[in-house]
C-alpha cells in the first residue's frame, strides 16, 4: 500500500523529533485539501477527556506546515471513504510503525 509508506515516512519524520514532555493524547486533523488530496496534521494535547471531544482543541504540539498529503483515488473519493482509509493507515502504524510506542505511551503517562 503506497499510501501507508507515504504516511509512515511522514509520521516517522515527525516522531523522531523532540516531542514535548507532557502530551497525554495525539490527534490526527484531517482536511479536504486542494489538488484532490486529503491533508493530515498531527497534534499532541497536554489534556485528554474521553467525555469531551474538545480535548483535541488544546494544541500543545503540532506538525505545523509539515502535512501528509494523500491523493484521492476513485475508492477514496468521498470524505467518508477518505476518513475510513486514513483510519486504517493510523491503525496499521500503531501495529507496526517505527515510533508507534511514542503514540501509544502518551496516555500511559497519566496512569
Amino acid at each position: 500500500m503506497e499510501n501507508y509508506r507515504l504516511f509512515s515516512n511522514w509520521l516517522n519524520q515527525i516522531l523522531e523529533q523532540d516531542i514535548p514532555v507532557g502530551i497525554k493524547a495525539f490527534n490526527y486533523n484531517l482536511y479536504e485539501g486542494s489538488d484532490d488530496t486529503y491533508y493530515i496534521q498531527l497534534i499532541g494535547s497536554d489534556e485528554f477527556d474521553e467525555n469531551d471531544s474538545d480535548w483535541a482543541c488544546t494544541d500543545y504540539f503540532n506538525s505545523g506546515e509539515d502535512i501528509c498529503y494523500i491523493k484521492r483515488t476513485e475508492d477514496i473519493q468521498h470524505w467518508e471513504q477518505g476518513l475510513n482509509h486514513i483510519t486504517k493507515l493510523v491503525e496499521r502504524y500503531l501495529k507496526e510503525g517505527e515510533y508507534a510506542n511514542i503514540l501509544k505511551s502518551a496516555l500511559e503517562l497519566d496512569l
